[in-house]
């Protein structure tokens, strides 16, 4: 079992700052990528922000050059620091690992419970 957790997630004013963490324990070997997706009322999941086990990084347009995502190797999380949040920007936020659970074996998806970000004044 792997398990995903996230913390952060809040009420903010429009223009706020607000950092959101994920831990990923459990049966891990070894972590290929990490990432970050959010879902508004009425609407899809979207891709937020990825980041590789090499340090390649991924935005969606919307919040390039707002939003930064990192991660820690060795802990297994992922940060995503949301700067100048708008309120489009309100959704539950999702972290997503894909990862080997044993040596050769296949990536699988993983997702945490999500987090909840509002963005109003």
């Amino acid at each position: 079992q792997v398990q995903l957790v996230e913390s952060g997630g809040a009420l903010v004013q429009p223009g706020g700052s607000l950092r959101l963490s994920c831990a990923a324990s459990g049966n891990i070997f070894s972590i290929n990528a990490m990432g970050w997706f959010r879902q508004a009322p009425g609407k899809q999941r979207d891709l937020v922000a990825t980041i590789t086990s090499g340090g390649r990084t991924n935005y969606a347009d919307a919040v390039r050059g707002r939003f930064t995502i990192s991660t820690d190797v060795a802990k297994n999380t992922v940060n995503l620091q949301m700067n100048d949040l708008k309120p489009e920007d309100t959704a539950v936020y999702y972290c997503q690992a894909v990862l080997q659970n044993m040596r050769a074996g296949p990536f699988r998806n993983y997702w945490g419970q999500g987090t909840q970000v509002t963005v109003s004044s």
